[in-house]
């Protein structure tokens, strides 16, 4: 569904600087006339949500090539905040230097240590060249520009390339093509649309025999599909897990209700982090 073209832009969180995926990814799920404010850290951008600065925080929480991104999954059980949307993101490198500015001069590639992993075999084929990890993508491009670095090059987004004075010196670097990220939408509020079809929480287990076992079991007596299971320690537990888990479904649901119910039975500490419809890489309806 079109976003209301009389209604103010969505205000949005990212991590990074202007180009950086994450705010790419937020254009694809608002369009283009969102309003992205720029964060140099993940923490900040729950910072920008729960104060009101922005409505909306985006995170990427997974890529298809490196797995989870641990920091987000964190933040978001130590945050009062709900996921109110997804969108998936394709990802393709671009290796972006100084016009003019040829392979062979380069000594170092900046980028967020992501974007450094998704390339990692094609920066081992350039012998001498050293991986330096940046806060992120686009923040890089943006560095060499200004700093002048003229033997350095950065891995970020073909539209961070649009910079004066910068060129791509090679393209979809990626180490495997299908690439994309997983991002989750934030707000303070738990909005829930009616199209909401997708679920994430967050357990602990009480000290029981088959405990992952008796959990997961709450949904497969149920006929619930799983999209996704992790264990992260629990903080300040030493040698404790916590699980999170997306299931298709609602608390809306009977059967998701009954599951979640039994779950809590087994738990020690349950918490829903939202609902929103699964994301498909369009606009899902959620109002802005």
């Amino acid at each position: 569904m079109a976003s209301d073209p009389d209604a103010a832009p969505a205000t949005v969180a990212f991590q990074g600087d202007h180009d950086a995926y994450s705010e790419l990814a937020a254009f694809k799920f608002f369009g283009e006339n969102a309003s992205c404010v720029p964060c140099a850290l993940f923490e900040q951008v729950f910072d920008a949500v729960i104060s009101g600065t922005t409505r909306y925080g985006i995170l990427p929480v997974e890529n298809s090539s490196t797995g989870s991104i641990h920091v987000n999954y964190d933040l978001l059980l130590q945050h009062e905040v709900a996921i109110v949307g997804e969108v998936y993101y394709r990802v393709d490198h671009q290796l972006i230097a100084h016009a003019g500015a040829a392979l062979q001069d380069l000594r170092v590639i900046y980028s967020h240590p992501q974007a450094l992993e998704q390339c990692r075999q094609f920066i081992a084929s350039l012998p001498g060249i050293r991986a330096v990890p940046a806060l992120d993508t686009a923040g890089s491009v943006r560095m060499i520009l200004e700093q002048n670095l003229r033997d350095a090059a950065a891995i970020a987004s073909r539209r961070a390339a649009a910079l004066p004075g910068m060129q791509i010196l090679r393209e979809n670097i990626q180490d495997i093509a299908e690439n994309y990220t997983r991002f989750l939408l934030i707000s303070r509020e738990p909005l829930v649309p009616a199209e909401a079809d997708k679920t994430s929480i967050v357990y602990a287990m009480k000290n029981i025999p088959g405990a992952l076992y008796k959990s997961l079991s709450a949904f497969a007596l149920r006929d619930i599909d799983l999209c996704k299971i992790e264990s992260r320690p629990w903080r300040g537990r030493p040698f404790e897990y916590i699980f999170y888990l997306d299931f298709r479904g609602t608390p809306a649901q009977q059967r998701c209700r009954n599951a979640l119910r039994h779950l809590e039975e087994m738990t020690s500490f349950l918490k829903i982090l939202g609902s929103y419809p699964e994301g498909e890489g369009l606009n899902p309806p959620l109002s802005r």
